[in-house]
C-alpha cells in the first residue's frame, strides 16, 4: 500500500516497445521513449510546490550512478540524498539489467532492488520511481518490473513516444497492468524529437502525435492522458499529482 503520509508516489514505466520504422535496432533496444524526461517533469511539479521529492531507479544498464539520466532525476528532484541512492545498481552494457550484470561477472541484488527504496520514505513527501524498461522487462534473476511494481504498490504512469503505434502499445500496457491488479495514475506521451510535417497530412509525425493523444484520451477516459513536448519542462495539460 502507498504510505499514508505521502502526497503522491508513482512508478514510471514505458509501454511495450516495438522497433521504430527505419531503425535497425531490435525491439528490446527501442527504449528511447522519453521515460526519464517524463519522470523529471513529474518530479519538478511538487518541487515547485515546496514538497520534498525523492527519485529512485532500482537498476539501470548502459549507465552508472553518475550517468546523465540518474543525474537528471537527482537534479529535477532538488538533489536529495545522493545519486548513488537514486540508482543503487548500475551496469555498463545497454541490455536488460540481469544480462548486463552477468556480462560483468555480477548479479542483480534483488533484495537491494526492494530495500533501495527505504531511505526515501523518511526523506520525502513525494517519490517518483523510474522503472528500467517496460512493465514485463526483466529486472533481476527472477523479478520482472511488474513484480516489483506489485510489491511497491504504487500507481503507475505509463510513458510512450508519440509516434506510430503508440495507441496499440499503450492500450496493451494499460490493459496488462490493470489485469495484474495495478493502478494507473496517468498516461504521458513524450515527443522525443521535434515534430515534423504538416497537420494537414494525416501521416505526418505531427498529425500522428496529435491524433494518438486524442484517441487515447477518448478510449481511456477518465484516465488522464497528457503530453510532454520536445525539450519541455512541464507536462501538458497539467496533472495534479499532489
Amino acid at each position: 500500500e502507498i504510505r499514508s503520509n505521502w502526497s503522491f508516489a508513482a512508478i514510471v514505466f514505458r509501454s511495450a516497445g516495438t522497433t521504430r520504422r527505419g531503425s535497425s535496432s531490435p525491439p528490446d533496444r527501442d527504449t528511447d521513449v522519453g521515460k526519464t524526461a517524463v519522470a523529471c517533469a513529474i518530479a519538478r511539479q511538487p518541487v515547485a510546490a515546496g514538497a520534498r521529492v525523492g527519485v529512485y531507479k532500482p537498476a539501470a544498464s548502459g549507465a552508472g550512478t553518475a550517468a546523465p539520466d540518474v543525474v537528471r532525476l537527482w537534479e529535477a528532484a532538488g538533489r536529495p540524498l545522493t545519486p548513488a541512492q537514486v540508482c543503487p545498481q548500475s551496469f555498463a552494457a545497454p541490455i536488460a539489467p540481469p544480462r548486463s550484470a552477468r556480462a560483468e561477472g555480477r548479479v542483480v541484488d534483488e533484495r537491494l532492488l526492494r530495500d533501495g527504496l527505504e531511505p526515501w520514505w523518511p526523506a520525502s513527501d513525494v517519490v517518483v520511481v523510474e522503472g528500467a524498461g517496460g512493465l514485463f522487462s526483466p529486472l533481476g534473476g527472477t523479478l520482472l518490473n511488474v513484480d516489483l511494481a506489485r510489491e511497491f504498490g504504487l500507481p503507475l504512469v505509463v510513458v510512450d513516444a508519440a509516434r506510430l503505434g503508440t495507441i496499440g502499445r499503450t492500450l496493451a500496457t494499460v490493459t496488462a497492468a490493470r489485469a495484474c491488479g495495478l493502478t494507473i495514475a496517468a498516461v504521458v506521451l513524450s515527443h522525443t524529437q521535434p515534430l515534423a510535417g504538416s497537420l494537414a497530412d494525416p501521416a505526418s509525425p505531427a498529425s500522428i502525435a496529435r491524433d494518438s493523444a486524442a484517441d487515447l484520451a477518448a478510449r481511456l477516459a477518465p484516465l488522464p492522458v497528457a503530453v510532454l513536448a520536445h525539450d519541455a519542462a512541464r507536462i501538458e495539460p497539467t496533472i495534479d499529482f499532489l
